[in-house]
């Protein structure tokens, strides 16, 4: 089944590396004295991706182990197999494995609504996905649309939750509403500090349901969890976050994507380096190459010097949050005057903010533009603590 495939891209992408102390911590799907008895008799709807592992067992097949009767796969941004690039459509297909019809959710326009057809396949949906905590990250957006589509449907929904590595963190401003879009779809900051579990009552709690429907939801919660736990994921969540430092660098060299550099994809060390044709000063260089997960990055082919971040402390970096520096360094670097545009209009969109980039361009330094959104901070932080499920 999926569990072969999945394992073969634990050990290519991880390189088979396992958070610390991994036996004390027991991710929902493992709970199945908890969820089996309330799937029971009942069509069931799984969500997931190459993430959703039990150990070497593939959530799906851990439930049809158990008896459950899974009639429906839906599928997010990277595809099942989780090989799809960044937006890539990514058609609707049959399990291999199992038979069982997967309903991409990234096919296309409107594909994130599913059909009436494949709505009455199933009685509940379950939602199974190692998600990275950030606000442009996708995945909890297909969570949002698929619970939207259950509360009008009137179908139950269940989030197996898992650990948020950046989940001891909260930064950055709060999306303005008005810049809403397919990176940025909640008034939540940057950096969320937030589990797929309790991003999932924060919503129902906070009536963020689009079709303002209720919605029968529960979680199965993770067991041995806490804020400040620093986990390591065993299976890369997406193929340009292939290790943690990526991940805990992610919401920093991110906004890259709204700007003229590379951040790496096509790289051995995406999100984890920078640059541009034009830098200047550099001691570090790097070309941008087509490859499975970045099929046309930008700058390829392109000899870009820049910065290295691969060796920066994973704490140091936890410690400093959302970090402008790197892209205030870019922008500020002489030889980018020759760049005939630095800033997109997709880095508002990403940084969830129109001041931000006016910020940079009229010299703010990091630290006074991160006290422009401290007050935002300190307003989530507050709403976040109704509904955590997990000690800080």
């Amino acid at each position: 089944m999926i569990n072969r495939i999945a394992l073969l891209t634990v050990m290519i992408l991880m390189g088979g590396a396992l958070m610390s102390g991994a036996a004390e911590i027991k991710v929902g799907a493992a709970r199945t004295d908890i969820y089996v008895p309330m799937l029971k008799d009942k069509r069931v709807a799984l969500l997931s991706n190459h993430t959703g592992m039990i150990g070497d067992t593939h959530t799906l097949d851990m439930m049809l182990d158990h008896g459950i009767d899974v009639t429906t796969i839906f599928s997010p941004e990277h595809g099942f197999r989780g090989t799809a690039d960044a937006g890539e459509k990514v058609n609707s297909s049959i399990d291999q494995a199992t038979g069982i019809p997967i309903a991409s959710l990234y096919a296309g326009a409107g594909s994130r609504t599913p059909s009436d057809e494949v709505m009455e396949r199933f009685d509940v949906i379950v939602c199974d996905l190692q998600d990275v905590g950030l606000r442009f990250y996708t995945y909890y957006i297909t969570m949002l649309d698929l619970m939207d589509a259950a509360a009008r449907a009137g179908k139950e929904f269940i989030v197996f939750d898992r650990p948020n590595p950046n989940g001891m963190t909260v930064d950055g401003p709060i999306l303005d509403m008005s810049l809403s879009s397919g990176v940025g779809r909640l008034p939540i900051p940057v950096i969320h500090g937030l589990t797929l579990g309790e991003m999932a009552k924060m919503i129902v709690g906070e009536n963020w349901l689009p079709s303002n429907k209720k919605l029968a939801l529960t979680v199965v919660p993770c067991e041995g969890y806490t804020h400040s736990t620093h986990y390591r994921l065993p299976v890369a969540p997406s193929p340009n976050l292939p290790d943690m430092q990526a991940i805990y660098l992610y919401p920093s060299t991110c906004l890259f994507e709204g700007t003229v550099m590379s951040l790496g994809r096509g790289t051995d060390t995406p999100f984890c380096v920078y640059g541009h044709p034009f830098m200047s000063g550099c001691d570090y260089s790097f070309t941008p190459r087509s490859r499975s997960g970045a099929k046309n990055p930008p700058l390829k082919n392109r000899l870009c010097h820049g910065r290295t971040l691969c060796r920066i402390p994973t704490d140091t970096i936890i410690a400093r949050g959302l970090d402008l520096t790197y892209v205030i360094d870019a922008y500020s670097n002489p030889g980018m005057k020759k760049a005939p545009k630095f800033f997109t209009s997709f880095f508002d969109k990403l940084i969830g903010n129109r001041k931000i980039r006016q910020m940079i361009t009229d010299g703010l330094t990091a630290r006074q533009i991160k006290e422009s959104w401290s007050d935002d901070v300190k307003r989530f932080t507050a709403l976040r603590n109704k509904y955590l499920l997990y000690p800080l």
